[in-house]
């Protein structure tokens, strides 16, 4: 028999730091409209294009026509979502991505509602692009919220393509 090493017995654990990605910004209330919103099958067509989030612990979410796909981790209306997110390309089994997770918390502030949204870990070579796409999405929750009709998703995209140093001819992959 051989000696174990101390090492292999009495590993040392290791400090990571995930990137991530993080939005703060209010909406105006109450704070069931803005969940609504967030998860309402008849509402994201209009931000994340067709999709369904089973509102329930296990849930399927599925995104932009299944480009996304997750199971809801946490459902606590109307103050938090998260759930996984996973990317596919056409006709993908596997998401050839590693998995991440979206939270989604919100917070009543007098008439207003506090949305936070964090997305981690975020591969670095998609920080940019992921900030883009979820300014993109927060600008047409922003402006359902307001009772206003968002603008095209391009137009937002475009700005915050600018905003964030993205080349939407080029996007990583």
């Amino acid at each position: 028999m051989g000696e174990i090493s101390e090492r292999e017995t009495d590993p040392i654990g290791k400090f990571l730091r995930a990137p991530s990605v993080q939005f703060e910004l209010t909406m105006p209330g109450p704070i069931e409209r803005i969940w609504e919103l967030l998860t309402d099958t008849a509402c994201l067509p209009e931000w994340f294009g067709n999709g369904t989030i089973e509102p329930h612990v296990g849930g399927q979410v599925t995104l932009l026509d299944g480009h996304v796909r997750g199971v809801v981790t946490q459902w606590m209306p109307p103050r938090l979502l998260v759930y996984t997110w996973n990317v596919y390309g056409p006709g993908d089994q596997d998401s050839p991505y590693p998995e991440s997770y979206v939270r989604f918390e919100l917070e009543n502030h007098g008439d207003e509602v506090m949305l936070r949204l964090t997305h981690l870990p975020v591969l670095e070579r998609f920080e940019k692009q992921n900030a883009m796409g979820w300014h993109t999405f927060l600008n047409m929750v922003s402006a359902a919220a307001r009772g206003k009709t968002p603008l095209p998703r391009a137009d937002y995209m475009k700005q915050n393509a600018t905003r964030y140093g993205v080349d939407l001819a080029n996007l990583a992959k």
